[in-house]
């Protein structure tokens, strides 16, 4: 998606405004959970703080990767938002596992908790996770990047959600173990949803094949061209999440080197119309089985 320098200077402003706005909300919480006693209060601190250093990180790589292409880095910088997608959701993986071993201990010596608190911390908690899912929901669109800082976001709107709920429960019915029960299921949805996006960002940093590529259905497609006897050694990877790239030998019956550009280009353009393969490299070789 492209975008005016206007809009992502007012995309950039708005995800600091939810960096502080999270940061102050994490502080908040802290001293909430502490007072209160309610460990999914401070799981859900935890949860905002790593949501703030999230979107710092994703505004950062949002930023170096905007930088253009040089002698160094020939294909630009925006891998440098894969790389802050990664180390986001391992930041979630980490957060998901130590919560589960807080709720685990918690299990095993209960203590009390101030409902009423709890409630009324989460409540301003809420609002706050609310304005922030629906900043990033938008920008979540543009990359794996802001998809996972949104992922960051929602799961902390459900986690305030579940507080409240288990605040209330605690006030009402003294079920102080919901807390925990609540944390638990924090952190496993947090799990959950971060080893579904893992694939997907190691399969580009393993110059993997991009989701909605078949290279069979390329190779049957460019074979089906006049003159074209044979595709192979084909390999295609993403460039960044919008770009892909191609190289690949191809075996022709054409013996002048017009009829080879022509072929280039044709080739050129069906992969650029029908797979969304911008940049491909191609060799071409004579048919060595013509008589």
């Amino acid at each position: 998606m492209n975008k005016s320098k206007k809009e992502e200077k007012r995309s950039d402003y708005t995800l600091i405004f939810a960096f502080l706005i999270n940061i102050l909300l994490s502080i908040f919480q802290i001293i909430g959970g502490i007072l209160s006693g309610s460990l999914s209060l401070i799981a859900d601190a935890l949860h905002n703080f790593s949501d703030a250093i999230t979107i710092g990180l994703g505004l950062f790589a949002r930023i170096i990767g905007r930088r253009p292409a040089d002698k160094i880095r020939s294909f630009g910088y925006k891998r440098a938002e894969m790389i802050a997608a990664f180390i986001n959701v391992i930041s979630l993986i980490i957060i998901g596992f130590f919560l589960i071993y807080e709720a685990i201990l918690r299990f095993i010596e209960p203590s009390v908790i101030s409902g009423k608190l709890v409630i009324i911390v989460a409540s301003i908690a809420l609002i706050v996770d609310l304005a922030t899912t629906i900043i990033t929901a938008y920008l979540s669109r543009e990359s794996t990047n802001m998809k996972v800082v949104y992922l960051h976001n929602l799961t902390d709107t459900l986690a305030s959600v579940a507080v409240i709920i288990g605040g209330f429960f605690i006030l009402k019915y003294d079920m102080y173990w919901i807390d925990t029960f609540l944390t638990l299921l924090i952190a496993l949805y947090i799990l959950i949803q971060s080893f579904l996006l893992t694939p997907d960002i190691l399969n580009f940093f393993m110059d993997g094949t991009p989701k909605g590529i078949n290279i069979d259905q390329i190779k049957k497609k460019i074979e089906e061209i006049d003159l074209v006897v044979d595709m192979h050694d084909i390999h295609v990877w993403g460039i960044d999440e919008e770009q892909k790239a191609l190289e690949a030998h191809v075996i022709v019956e054409v013996s002048e080197l017009n009829e080879v550009e022509k072929l280039k280009y044709q080739i050129k353009e069906i992969l650029d119309k029908s797979f969304n393969i911008s940049h491909s490299t191609l060799e071409f070789e004579p048919n060595l089985n013509l008589k």
